[in-house]
C-alpha cells in the first residue's frame, strides 16, 4: 500500500509516549520523510537536550525549541516527533494545527512511568521523585495534549508497529491529512 501525505503530521504527547519509535516506523510505512525536533535542537546548538537545560535553562530551551519547530514546518511534508513541553505554547500549537496536523500519542501514567524510569537522559526527571514529578507533568500537560487534532491511545499490550497501525487508521479518517495512493 501506498500513501500521499497532504499535511505534515506533528506527534505530541508526553516524555515516554512513543513519539519517536512511533513516528519513524509511521514515515518508514507511508514513504515520508522523519525528522525529530529534539534532535534538530540538538543539532543547531551542537549540545545535548540536558546540557541545554543544565547551561541555558527550560525557558531559553522552549524559544530555541519553537522556532526550530516552526522551520521545520515549514520544510516539506513529513512525520515530525516533538519534545513533550513544545505543544504547551499556544503559538508552537497553532503554528501546527495550521501548518499541519497534531496527533497525541496517549499514553496513560503507568505506561510512561514503565518507559522512562530507567532513562536518565530526561533532565526534567532529574528529581528526588521522579515519578512524583512525571505524575505533576501529565496532570499539567494532559490538557494540552486533548486540543490535538487527533488523540491516539496507546495500549501497554501495542508492539510499534500495531500503535503505527492506530495512527495510520486515524489519519486515513482525514483524508486532507492521509489517502491512500490510488493503483
Amino acid at each position: 500500500m501506498s500513501y500521499v501525505l497532504g499535511k505534515t503530521v506533528v506527534l505530541v504527547g508526553m516524555m515516554g509516549a512513543g513519539k519517536t519509535a512511533i513516528g519513524t516506523a509511521l514515515a518508514k510505512r507511508i514513504g515520508a520523510p522523519f525528522l525529530d525536533s529534539d534532535q534538530e535542537i540538538e543539532r543547531a546548538a551542537n549540545m545535548t537536550i540536558a546540557e541545554i537545560f543544565a547551561r541555558d535553562g527550560e525557558p531559553f530551551f522552549r524559544i530555541k525549541e519553537a522556532q526550530i519547530i516552526s522551520r521545520l514546518l515549514e520544510t516539506r511534508r513529513c512525520i515530525l516527533s516533538t519534545g513533550g513541553g513544545a505543544y504547551l505554547a499556544e503559538e508552537t500549537r497553532t503554528r501546527i494545527t495550521s501548518a499541519g496536523v497534531a496527533v497525541w500519542l496517549n499514553a496513560d501514567l503507568e505506561l510512561l512511568w514503565q518507559r522512562v524510569r530507567h532513562k536518565d537522559t530526561r533532565p526534567l526527571l532529574r528529581t528526588a521523585d521522579p515519578k512524583g514529578t512525571l505524575t505533576g507533568i501529565f496532570e499539567k500537560r494532559a490538557p494540552y495534549y486533548a486540543k490535538a487534532d487527533i488523540i491516539v491511545d496507546a495500549k501497554a499490550s501495542y508492539a510499534i508497529e500495531d500503535m503505527v497501525e492506530q495512527v495510520v487508521q486515524a489519519l486515513l479518517r482525514r483524508p486532507d491529512v492521509l489517502k491512500e495512493r490510488s493503483a
